[in-house]
Order: C-alpha cells, then structure tokens, then sequence
C-alpha cells in the first residue's frame, strides 16, 4: 500500500511540474503537447486519488487540447503547401466583383485613398508614373493595402476598353487571415513588386550617374 501511494504521489507531482513547465513555454505547438501529457498524467492521478473535479477538469481540456494541437498541425501543413504554390488568382475570382471599364478612365490616382485592388480581365492598363504597361491577369493597387495611410503610390488609367475584377481591401483582410494560400500570394506578390521598383530605381540612378559622367568631360573641352 505505501509503494502504490509513493508511486501515485509521484506522479502528482509529475503533473505539477509539467503544469509549473507549461506556463513556461513561449510556443504553441510544444505547450499544446506538454498540455496533453500534463492531462493524461493529472486524469492518472485524480483518479487514483478520487477527486472527482480535477478528473471532470481534465476530461474536457485533453481533448480540447488534442483538438487545438490538430488544427495548429494541419495549419503548418497548409502554410508549408502554400508556399510552394503557383500565384495563380484563379480562386480568388469568386470573391472579386466584375466591372467594365472605359479607355481615358482613372481607376485610381497617386494620393487617393486606397479601398480596394484589381484584377485585370481585359483591355490595357498603364501605370502613369512609372510609364508601365499592365497585361492582362495582372493585379494592381494592393500597394495601397500596404502603405501606412492607404493611399495610393500610383494612378492607374484605362488605355483600351476592358473589364477588371475588384476587391475591398476589409475582403482582402478577411482572406488574409482565413486563408494560407493568399496570405502567402499577396507577400510575394508586394514582395516582388518592391524588388521591381528597387530594380528600376537603381537603374535609373545608373543612368543618371552615367550621363552626368558624360557631361563632365564636355565641360572640359569646352573650357579647354
């Protein structure tokens, strides 16, 4: 009778120091985990002990925690598939609304507030600023979703007659924290955006710096 009660207490103590380790921890996976094993060895031991609260406590939170360990596990799953995929826009159509756009419209200019992006289906599109040409199956405006005030950084004008798809940005939010494959898409998506501009920047600075070095010599023929 006193091993099984030394063996019992042990393991109550067990259950304390997995609890006292839980508290602990900064990561969700392992705290899921060592909460499961604090259940299993506290349902041991309240039941070895008749306490009855304490086995009604552990009974209902080692399967909410075996649960919420499943969700996080198939959550990594998804995010790991996710950034392996393609940033293909086809499954987003759904939650886009379709319009017709005329040539010589603005869809949106530099300092307007920013609401929503697009999709474009059809027509031709240039960026003002930049002199850049859209193609079609092309997103534009989610650099708006990332500025600080929602503003827009560029005006958008319809050259040719098309349609675009277009989605608020409270949509984009909602998709962003519900679904891995977007949340993935649209930071490589403003990722690659950024390099873009990084890329024309620099290459303007190096025309820039060349052209001034043309210009010095010039000036030295001239004064000579």
């Amino acid at each position: 009778m006193t091993l099984t009660m030394t063996w019992v207490e042990a393991l109550g103590w067990l259950g304390a120091a997995l609890a006292i380790t839980g508290s602990a921890m900064k990561t969700i996976i392992p705290l899921r985990c060592l909460g499961i094993a604090t259940n299993v060895v506290s349902l041991t031991y309240s039941s070895f002990m008749g306490l009855y609260p304490s086995m009604t406590v552990n009974l209902i939170l080692l399967p909410l925690n075996s649960l919420r360990l499943y969700q996080m596990l198939r959550l990594i799953r998804k995010v790991k598939q996710a950034s392996k995929s393609d940033l293909s826009m086809e499954w987003l159509k759904p939650f886009m609304t379709r319009r017709p756009v005329k040539a010589g419209e603005i869809l949106f200019a530099k300092g307007d507030s920013a609401s929503c992006m697009f999709y474009t289906l059809s027509g031709r599109y240039r960026l003002k600023e930049l002199g850049i040409e859209l193609p079609q199956g092309h997103v534009v405006g989610e650099m708006g979703f990332m500025s600080p005030d929602n503003r827009r950084t560029q005006t958008l004008e319809c050259l040719e007659s098309g349609e675009v798809l277009s989605i608020s940005y409270d949509e984009v939010r909602q998709l962003y924290f519900q679904n891995p494959e977007f949340g993935f898409y649209f930071l490589r998506l403003a990722s690659e955006r950024l390099f873009n501009n990084m890329e024309k920047m620099e290459a303007e600075i190096a025309r820039l710096r060349a052209a001034s070095e043309e210009v010095v010599p010039v000036k030295e023929k001239l004064s000579a």
